[in-house]
């Protein structure tokens, strides 16, 4: 375990401040440098998953049942890297919507050292997410034209609340999925290693951007938290139906076409998203961004 992080000098004590230092301090404690920490030079054994197997889109479906045991480990090896290349975009979003955030307000801050300091995990993140779904023999996964210029234009536009919140949805969809593979003996140790850093440093992320949201909402109006609802809930849908792109069926040696009408019908996943993402609803529920908009892009990604 490395620690790069240098605790703040800063002299602020607002609620605000105070979260960013525990939050600092904790980064301090306990950081990770991917490049040391995650064993890249093993090769990959094939005798492992890339994920656990109740997370793969197709477990529970006939086509599943079809499967050879070395089919659906090259299938959830490939959904992995898939999901660790949505991150790596989404995490490339988040850090351009902080580093705006934070632009112009005061460095000597501890809000603004946090955020620096989030960015920098997040890049550390996202080079450890494309180093794994290399080393899982998977291509560079990515989100539909249509998803990447949304993207593009959410990062740039996108403030306050529905900035917060979005990474909050994006962050805590991840995090349920790796804290079951990260315990998986089933799964690749390297893999394993990969989602535990993962987790442990995105619990901050995940504490700020919660904090973040409520901050900006206080005092909304009506008309901005339906508005900024409806925009988290859109963002939302696009990142969690980004996850899994449908060339991994193909390069899993699947039938494509059948493998992506069978997850799209597949309960099993449904229900499992729906229920790791209960706590993040609970959470937007009580900030009012669960208007009825809203929740019909919710319900369309199973998120409840």
């Amino acid at each position: 375990m490395a620690s790069s992080t240098v605790r703040p000098s800063t002299q602020d004590h607002s609620p605000e401040g105070d979260i960013a230092r525990r939050l600092l301090d904790s980064a301090a404690v306990l950081a990770y440098d991917p490049a040391t920490e995650v064993d890249w030079e093993t090769p990959l054994d094939r005798d492992f998953h890339g994920a656990s197997p109740e997370w793969s889109t197709l477990y529970g479906t006939a086509y599943w049942q079809e499967l050879t045991e070395e089919q659906r480990k090259e299938l959830t090896r490939q959904e992995a890297a898939s999901v660790a290349s949505t991150g790596i975009w989404f995490e490339m979003i988040l850090q351009q919507m902080v580093l705006r955030d934070v632009y112009a307000k005061d460095p000597t801050s501890a809000e603004v050292q946090w955020a620096l300091t989030e960015i920098a995990e997040e890049c550390r993140h996202s080079i450890m997410f494309a180093r794994g779904a290399e080393k899982l023999g998977a291509p560079a996964y990515r989100p539909h034209r249509l998803a990447v210029e949304l993207g593009r234009a959410f990062k740039s536009v996108a403030f306050g609340e529905a900035a917060y919140a979005a990474i909050l949805v994006a962050e805590e969809v991840l995090d349920v999925m790796q804290r079951d593979w990260m315990r998986d003996e089933r799964v690749v140790p390297f893999v394993r290693t990969i989602n535990n850093i993962h987790v442990v440093e995105e619990s901050r992320h995940m504490k700020f951007a919660r904090d973040q949201t409520r901050k900006r909402l206080a005092g909304a109006g009506r008309w901005r938290r339906q508005t900024n609802a409806l925009v988290i809930a859109i963002a939302s849908y696009v990142i969690v139906t980004s996850m899994v792109n449908r060339k991994v069926y193909a390069n899993a040696g699947l039938d494509e076409e059948r493998a992506l009408a069978e997850a799209k019908a597949n309960e099993h996943h449904k229900s499992m998203m729906r229920s790791s993402c209960a706590g993040l609803m609970e959470f937007l529920a009580s900030c009012g961004l669960l208007t009825k908009p809203a929740l019909a892009f919710y319900k369309r990604a199973h998120l409840i």
